[in-house]
């Protein structure tokens, strides 16, 4: 089926429109345009910028004030090539109608269409091409500027939809507007990627937007990891996984091909193409961080200072690549993961004797990040006392941090690391929709891994002075800029503006010295409903802890069958009693189910049931009415129970201890065990169970590119 979007004639512009005004010599024509009901400014003149604020393509303004396109158009194709993306591939363009995002669309659209030649020019639309314009609702005036992108947008030849968002829990509050905003705005590109069946969002940050997320993070102690910002290409990976057989572990990707242009050439791009823009008031605002980093960096904005800055941040990306790689081998090389969710080091093949602090913690972060399926970095101490804990061999002791417990491997004699979930987490239970995000993967997956394969080509092709590893050994933000100083990619001028910067912004930033302090779950010997738990409904999908994939179900030809193969000359007499009373004996009969963690009292149970002699004499039974045998607790399935318990039980022994209590298992109200799905222990025949080992985030984090 040939690609792109729906065709209609009713339009008075297409691509055609696009080409042209890239082609044509544009005059710089200066429109200052305040519509009425609106504090916004639309204009097709950049704001006055200081006089020392760099122009990176000042050089390809010709005589005549014009600007050469040629430059950005080859610029641009090349970091497309970069990813693996060719013109025929789907995209998403995450718009907001600022000069960067309609630069990117200007871009993108060239791309495209040049690529495919007279094609494009017979659609309405460019082929496989669609803007997202996300409405946050956050001012007064959001809706009617949403109207007039889109409108912008698709005169530009381009499809567009706008995307509202709604604020279910309140609006955020304005210390974390900026921060609820983007979560909200991802969220909501993500899903029209999922709804389009495409795989590739592009967003317009730049370089601008680099240098401030350098500052930022300096001025929070980041250290040359942290200080590489922004990934050239990341996987995004939904709140809602495929469920089919068949899906991969691939997300979306999530490209940001304009890192290396500055925010003048944005508006130099609109110009060429007579695009008009938005600005946003927000951005002026010194309330958020970033904004007052902006400021600060455009009054100190002279071309050393620029060039100097982003060869910093570029040495940065370099050493940040060739940590990656590093541990990615290592995770090929080193690790197992089990069906059961922990994983395994073998400290033999990792050798972190021989690893660098950065790459060692940047391994371990990585893995543990994976177990817990908690995106949050390891820092400061923690790492310190994990780099301290894997380097000491063999291993004899165990260690709890950043939501996992490690500890060593049973039978390796300390030669290997455990790792599994710690028990001690908030518990968490996601109801998914099973349909959400059927045929995805079925319809993108190869493409986006054919384009992550192209990617992966490309970089593996980079000569290896590319990687520069002059910051491997530094490991505080503090020596990074004093080696920067002494490799002279800073000269001193440089090096005192950013150390003023990062003073000013590190006095804004208070930091949150108030931690709470969770309470542990304690595991009692008792068999109580105590532990923590969520409600599942039957034939519902529930995601555990981002981990596990849940669902349980009743049927009743599992009973008969149970039943038939204990008691098959008996079977007649019960017929459909079986399934009646088999369900009520356990789950009741509301016929809810909580799911929570296996704890200890959970293996003394199957340890009992096991032991449990058969009281269920048939011919005993057949003289009572099905109501005196609930009354009676007199349970028909007891062997079934007795022989799936020594089941479980003998498979449960060949998992490590830590790692049983982080299986999902399924009780009832009062507490009853039900279910262990992942060593398939039945309480009831009737009952139907599985977990399947399902983490949202891939080991490793998923694919990502800092060239």
């Amino acid at each position: 089926m040939a690609r792109g979007f729906l065709i209609s004639t009713q339009t008075k512009n297409s691509s055609h429109f696009l080409l042209n005004s890239i082609s044509e010599t544009s005059r710089l024509t200066k429109l200052l345009y305040y519509p009425s009901s609106s504090s916004l400014r639309f204009s097709l003149s950049p704001p006055p910028f200081p006089p020392r604020f760099l122009c990176s393509c000042c050089s390809h303004l010709q005589e005549n004030g014009t600007i050469d396109m040629s430059v950005h158009s080859e610029a641009f194709a090349k970091r497309m090539a970069m990813v693996g993306l060719k013109p025929h591939h789907r995209i998403v363009l995450g718009v907001s109608g600022g000069p960067d995002s309609m630069a990117l669309c200007v871009l993108t659209a060239a791309w495209k269409t040049n690529n495919l030649g007279n094609a494009a020019q017979k659609n309405e639309f460019v082929d496989g091409l669609l803007a997202v314009v996300v409405d946050h609702g956050l001012r007064a005036e959001s809706k009617d500027e949403a109207h007039l992108v889109h409108r912008r947008v698709t005169s530009m030849g381009i499809e567009c939809e706008i995307a509202c968002c709604e604020w279910s829990e309140g609006k955020p509050k304005q210390g974390h507007l900026q921060e609820a905003a983007r979560q909200k705005r991802y969220e909501i590109l993500q899903s029209a990627c999922i709804r389009h069946q495409i795989g590739v969002l592009m967003t317009a940050h730049h370089a601008d937007d680099q240098a401030e997320l350098f500052i930022l993070r300096l001025s929070r102690n980041s250290g040359v990891l942290g200080l590489a910002g922004m990934a050239f290409v990341s996987e995004l990976f939904s709140t809602c996984p495929d469920l089919s057989a068949e899906a991969s572990s691939n997300g979306l990707l999530l490209v940001r091909p304009l890192l290396e242009l500055p925010k003048e050439d944005m508006y130099k791009i609109c110009l060429a193409a007579n695009q008009e823009w938005v600005e946003d008031p927000t951005n002026r605002s010194a309330l958020f961080a970033r904004n007052r980093i902006r400021m600060i960096l455009t009054d100190l904005a002279s071309p050393i200072f620029r060039s100097e800055l982003q060869a910093l941040i570029a040495a940065c990306r370099r050493t940040r690549l060739h940590v990656d790689k590093i541990c990615s081998n290592l995770m090929h090389q080193a690790v197992t993961i089990m069906p059961e969710g922990y994983a395994v080091i073998d400290l033999g093949i990792l050798g972190p004797s021989e690893l660098k602090d950065i790459v060692l913690s940047k391994f371990i972060a990585l893995l543990l990040q994976f177990v817990s399926q908690k995106q949050r970095p390891v820092r400061g101490s923690a790492s310190k006392l994990l780099l301290d804990y894997i380097r000491t061999s063999p291993c004899k002791t165990a260690a709890t941090a950043s939501g996992c417990y490690l500890c060593p491997a049973p039978g390796s004699k300390g030669t290997k690391v455990l790792i599994s979930c710690s028990t001690d987490a908030e518990l968490t239970l996601e109801l998914l929709n099973p349909y959400s995000t059927e045929g995805y993967n079925s319809t993108i997956s190869k493409e986006v891994e054919q384009i992550v394969a192209n990617g992966r080509s490309y970089s593996d092709q980079c000569p290896q002075s590319m990687l520069g590893v002059q910051f491997l050994n530094l490991a505080s933000s503090d020596s990074v800029l004093a080696e920067a100083k002494r490799e002279g990619i800073l000269s001193e001028s440089t090096y005192k503006s950013i150390i003023s910067l990062r003073r000013a912004e590190s006095n804004n930033f208070k930091s949150k010295t108030n931690i709470a302090l969770k309470n542990k779950v304690e595991h009692k010997v008792e068999y109580t409903a105590s532990a923590p738990s969520e409600v599942l409904h039957p034939e519902k999908v529930g995601y555990f802890m981002n981990r596990f994939i849940v669902k349980w179900y009743l049927c009743k030809q599992n009973a008969y069958t149970s039943y038939f193969m204990i008691n098959s000359n008996q079977l007649q007499d019960f017929g459909e009693e079986i399934c009646n009373f088999c369900n009520s004996c356990v789950l009741g009969h509301d016929q809810m189910v909580r799911v929570r963690y296996m704890i200890d009292a959970d293996w003394l149970y199957l340890a009992t049931l096991s032991k449990r002699e058969d009281r269920s004499i048939v011919h005993e039974e057949r003289s009572l009415s099905v109501e005196s045998r609930v009354m009676s607790n007199i349970n028909l399935c007891s062997t079934c129970t007795k022989k799936s318990a020594e089941r479980a039980l003998l498979l449960l022994k060949s998992i490590p201890v830590a790692a049983r209590r982080a299986l999902p298992v399924l009780v009832n109200v009062d507490g009853v065990l039900l279910s262990i799905p992942s060593v398939g222990f039945q309480h009831c025949p009737c009952l139907v169970a599985s977990a399947i080992f399902k983490p949202k985030v891939p080991l490793g984090g998923g694919y990502n590119s800092f060239l």
